[in-house]
């Protein structure tokens, strides 16, 4: 009998995503086993009882899922399990903690794909990021600096708790992040009179732009919000909107669904080149990013 699909899906909260669970299985994986509350050290020690239990020639037949909610330690544990393997007992693993990896690189893949309709790019755009606490506003921040834009989190509550974030990034990914406080409406309105594109990643059901606001600042662009929860993130910006013009500004509108269609084909190709790698491989948001990227090039 042939073996089956397995994937292990491990997290440090109570629960693994019922979406990744479901996504996992549409990918082609039969068995779909769930780890909650795990810790970081306790990663070698599963990841060893995976490998060692089925013939090196079986590796393709096992995965390992990473997720979560925190994208440092999704990387702390992706890291943990790729020194666990024990050549040629080795299997590929994803991390994709709260979807925040294939989110984000489907974010900035849109983004750009909007800029090079314009004549831009990424490298030299100036892009605010509303909500860069979150772990989404996290590795789109990221993404976008290493592509060369200049990025600044925004804080709602004021530079500080965004500053600690940036520093954050610095150290563990060389990218220098601005950080500005967003609490008022006056300092929103100096951040948008500098800025290109918006990326708006508050929680869900929050408005944190309003339509005014986007006409006021002249150069604004392209706004993104991954928000489909009423009322937008940002006035305007419909859930459908790939690139509409928003009423009244000089800004296009990129909207949740149209972010989301690009982040669903992501994920499900990223778990399918686990199923189909002949060697191991280690995903993480570099990798979704640029299979984001390629999926919006070709719909160009």
């Amino acid at each position: 009998m042939e073996k089956p699909y397995i994937i292990h899906a491990i997290t440090p909260v109570k629960a693994v995503s019922p979406f990744d669970i479901n996504m996992a299985c549409d990918a082609g994986y039969g068995v779909v086993v769930p780890y909650t509350n795990v810790e970081t050290g306790e990663v070698p020690g599963l990841v060893q009882d995976m490998i060692f239990s089925r013939a090196p020639g079986d590796a393709k037949r096992t995965g390992l899922f990473i997720a979560g909610r925190d994208i440092l330690k999704a990387l702390d544990m992706l890291e943990a399990a790729r020194r666990a393997m024990v050549p040629p007992f080795e299997i590929s693993v994803f991390a994709d903690p709260s979807g925040a990896y294939t989110t984000a690189a489907a974010m900035i893949a849109k983004v750009e794909a909007q800029l090079e309709r314009a004549g831009m790019g990424l490298a030299g755009a100036r892009i605010a990021v509303f909500g860069g606490k979150g772990p989404v506003g996290g590795v789109a921040a990221v993404l976008a600096a290493r592509a060369g834009a200049s990025v600044q989190l925004v804080g709602h509550d004021g530079a500080a708790s965004v500053a600690e974030r940036a520093a954050s990034y610095l150290q563990r990914f060389g990218v220098t992040l601005g950080a500005v406080d967003g609490s008022t409406d006056a300092h929103k309105g100096t951040i948008l009179a500098e800025t290109d594109v918006v990326l708006a990643v508050a929680r869900a059901g929050v408005q944190v732009l309003s339509r005014a606001q986007i006409a006021a600042a002249g150069s604004v662009r392209v706004v993104a919000d991954v928000n489909a929860v009423p009322p937008a993130g940002v006035e305007g910006v419909d859930a459908f909107s790939d690139g509409v013009p928003i009423e009244g500004t000089h800004a296009v509108g990129i909207g949740a669904l149209a972010i989301g269609n690009v982040k669903f084909k992501t994920q499900h190709g990223l778990f399918k080149a686990m199923r189909e790698a002949v060697r191991p491989v280690y995903l993480a948001f570099d990798d979704a990013f640029a299979l984001a990227r390629a999926q919006c090039r070709k719909a160009a």
